[in-house]
């Protein structure tokens, strides 16, 4: 079992930037594929950006440009480095790991909300 503890959420203006970390509660955390996901009010939770063990990175396409994904294999911890932030960024944002088809695993969310 994995435990994964998001912080760096909170309010900020458009235009603004946050930098959420995941720190996460295994020694192997280099074998995950780690995640970003976001899911705003009424909304399906959505695929933000991803790394994979290899540091290859995917992002949605709403985030290119703005947002960077990154990880520290050495302080189990992966980041979202999110500039430029508008106001259809605002949701939950959670972090996911996952390791071939069986296992994946969720934090619990931290709260980003993008607003003058």
């Amino acid at each position: 079992q994995v435990q994964l503890v998001e912080s760096g959420g909170g309010l900020v203006q458009p235009g603004g930037s946050l930098r959420l970390s995941c720190a996460a509660s295994t020694s192997s955390f280099s074998i995950y594929t780690m995640g970003w996901y976001r899911q705003a009010p009424g909304k399906q939770r959505e695929l933000v950006a991803f790394i994979t063990s290899s540091r290859s990175t995917k992002y949605t396409d709403s985030v290119k440009g703005r947002f960077t994904i990154s990880r520290d294999n050495a302080k189990s911890t992966v980041y979202l480095q999110m500039n430029s932030l508008k106001p259809e960024d605002t949701a939950v944002y959670y972090c996911n790991a996952k390791f071939a088809a069986t296992e994946s695993y969720w934090g619990q969310g931290t709260q980003v909300t993008v607003s003058s």
